[in-house]
């Protein structure tokens, strides 16, 4: 079933959208890894999850599952609910045991942003990677203009992190080491948002030195 309505959202979202993948093949094959991305609609989780290999699973709030029904179908599609704002810890073994079988999806920004900039992130996703030792995906959400019919999307997968490189993996991960982890991947989703940032006119890179040398 997981299959076959991950292809009716990827149609779907091919004829709603203007839709384009980049960097799938940044996405590693035989493994499960923690997609990591900005997020800028409710459009969100099904556009990362329709370009992703493989089964994916994600945190929803629990309020999702109190229908019967919804919360069948969600929890078919891979979600386990966490309590927002009641320090849910016993969330992240939840999504380190999930890891075994699936990939996990994750918005770091925690919310969705309203100006379309990629914000400071939680160590969340870290502390999961660091714990699973599994490889980050950064992943950028590109909305071109208001969205609606036909709005041009870009889905930008970048190159995996490997945890190791920056936190000891294992199941109390150094915080210090995990704030540099949590810095790196949203470094790199900003750079799939947001693009190289503009260089700094030369007056105002004498200006700078100037500064600097006194």
């Amino acid at each position: 079933m997981y299959a076959f309505v991950k292809f009716l959202v990827r149609c779907y979202f091919r004829l709603f959208f203007n839709l384009k993948i980049e960097g799938r093949k940044n996405i590693p094959k035989g493994e499960t890894v923690i997609y990591a991305s900005n997020h800028r609609s409710y459009y969100d989780p099904p556009l990362v999850g329709c370009g992703s290999r493989g089964k994916l699973c994600f945190m929803a709030k629990e309020e999702l599952f109190e229908k019967k029904l919804f919360a069948w179908l969600i929890r078919t599609l891979g979600a386990f609910p966490v309590s927002r704002g009641k320090g849910d810890t016993g969330v992240i073994d939840t999504a380190v045991e999930k890891l075994n079988k699936r990939s996990l999806m994750i918005f770091p920004e925690g919310t969705r942003s309203k100006d379309g900039k990629v914000g400071r992130g939680h160590t969340g996703a870290a502390l999961i990677s660091a714990r699973s030792g599994k490889r980050i995906v950064p992943v950028g959400v590109v909305y071109e203009g208001k969205l609606g019919f036909r709005t041009k999307v870009t889905l930008k997968y970048g190159e995996p992190i490997d945890p190791a490189e920056y936190a000891e993996v294992c199941d109390t991960p150094n915080p210090r080491q995990l704030v540099k982890l949590k810095n790196r991947y949203m470094a790199d989703i900003k750079l799939l948002v947001e693009g190289e940032p503009e260089p700094l006119p030369e007056a105002a890179e004498t200006v700078t030195e100037d500064k600097e040398n006194e």
